[in-house]
């Protein structure tokens, strides 16, 4: 999404390639070549994006965003370390490459699916899982199918018990991330008290992203 992409093209300085083109930006830093793209929102927008990147010739792929936390004691801005990823459809976990940020622990469930059904959640936990997204485990597959190594960098957005999100939250939602201005004009006439919910969930999706960004660059290069 346009808001978990924004921090790493602050930091690196990320600019388009203009001999390349595929959707990707680009920065060297030291050594080392990053090569970005924004997923969207899905898990086919997510396994599109790796091959993007594959093409462009990377090495190592890194996945990094915000994620919904239903593991107990995560905060806003938590970054996780799964020990594996979840692929709903499928049923496969993938594991990622380790990056030095053990102990890895706990499942990150990826699927198209938006759930905030309280009795899914609890079995989801009691499988394991500690996090929801819907890109990573596209992102990983596609990744294994390539050859090429991944990692996961997600932080912690948002968490069933704020309540920030529900059905008309995610109806709004773009496949950039960004809301339909028409449909949040709707929202906001309908539940004029959202107003207050929906900053505070842009403030803590800007702070998980923010962390994200943070974490994958500590991994890769000096740059924070």
């Amino acid at each position: 999404m346009v808001h978990e992409l924004a921090p790493l093209v602050r930091r690196l300085g990320l600019r388009p390639d203009p001999a390349d083109p595929t959707e990707c930006l680009e920065a060297t830093v030291g050594t080392v070549t990053f090569v970005a793209t924004m997923t969207g929102i899905g898990m086919q927008p997510g396994a599109d994006a790796a091959h993007r990147v594959i093409d462009a010739g990377v090495d190592h792929v890194a996945v990094l965003g915000i994620a919904g936390g239903i593991g107990a004691g995560l905060g806003i801005g938590d970054v996780i370390a799964p020990a594996a990823v979840l692929h709903a459809g499928t049923g496969r976990l993938h594991v990622p490459t380790a990056t030095g940020r053990e102990p890895r622990h706990g499942i990150l469930r990826s699927s198209d699916d938006f759930c905030i059904d309280a009795d899914v959640m609890a079995a989801f936990v009691a499988d394991g899982v500690i996090a929801l997204d819907m890109e990573t485990a596209a992102v990983a597959e596609a990744c294994e199918v390539r050859g090429v190594a991944w990692s996961v960098f997600r932080a912690i957005s948002d968490r069933p018990a704020d309540r920030l999100l529900d059905e008309g939250v995610w109806a709004m939602t773009g496949s950039d991330g960004r809301a339909d201005p028409e449909a949040r004009r709707r929202y906001l006439e309908a539940d004029p008290d959202a107003s207050a919910r929906l900053r505070r969930l842009a403030a803590d999706m800007e702070t998980a992203a923010e962390a994200a960004a943070a974490a994958a660059l500590a991994a890769f290069t000096d740059v924070t």
